[in-house]
């Protein structure tokens, strides 16, 4: 009866010893400490705390080569909530055809959170740009649970896509070289002020620091006086 029982605690121990052996050796092998970030990196969403590289430039520029196409793959993902047809009934989210240039929170029959209704304006391609990158830095408080779209292209073809479905906005003018965006979405300041004299002056240059620059001197009166003897 002895003999019996030391074996059932020899063979206890024994498996006991072989599972603790078996953990050190998974724990060294596939590691257990803690990530510093929790969760899996997902390509074209943005990181907390920044947006990806691509976001910072201008969309402006981006919708320059933009695919609607493109644009009306990436929005499957969101056809879990909007409808876009005309006359499409709203669900978690609103019907969305004809959004751009609309005001923003001003779709009819649908409930709003009062942080988007804050927010004003309409939706151009500006904001809409900031609202998809990410709805919690547009309107902080928003009912949206919707990630963003950290990818530049990626928003930049959701928006062609958008414009197509009943908007046809015309496409903004692209910005001078080098132009960044601003954590919005949006193109500096500075730089859009450079369009708009540019626009306005066609014989300024625009500079590397977005500001216009005069336009070379005229000559002065006394040369355009010699100048004018010499053809009479």
């Amino acid at each position: 009866m002895d003999i019996r029982t030391n074996m059932i605690a020899g063979w206890t121990l024994a498996a006991s010893g072989a599972a603790l052996g078996l953990a050190i050796i998974g724990s060294m092998v596939y590691g257990g400490e803690r990530p510093e970030k929790m969760g899996y990196a997902i390509e074209g969403v943005e990181a907390e705390g920044g947006a990806s590289a691509e976001a910072q430039v201008p969309i402006a520029t981006l919708l320059a080569s933009a695919d609607p196409a493109k644009g009306a793959d990436v929005f499957k993902k969101c056809s879990a909530c909007h409808t876009i047809n005309a006359g499409g009934a709203s669900g978690i989210g609103p019907n969305l055809h004809g959004i751009m240039g609309q005001p923003i929170a001003a779709k009819p029959g649908f409930g709003y959170s009062d942080a988007l209704k804050g927010v004003g304006g309409t939706w151009d391609w500006e904001k809409m740009s900031a609202w998809l990158l990410s709805p919690r830095k547009f309107a902080p408080g928003t009912k949206m649970t919707f990630a963003g779209i950290g990818n530049g292209q990626d928003r930049a073809n959701v928006l062609a896509y958008l414009n197509q479905q009943g908007s046809n906005l015309p496409l903004p003018a692209a910005p001078p070289p080098g132009a960044e965006a601003s954590p919005t979405g949006a193109v500096d300041p500075k730089a859009q002020e450079a369009i708009a004299n540019a626009t306005a002056n066609p014989t300024a240059e625009i500079a590397n620091t977005g500001t216009p620059t005069e336009a070379a001197p005229s000559l002065d009166p006394a040369a355009q006086e010699k100048g004018a003897r010499a053809d009479q």
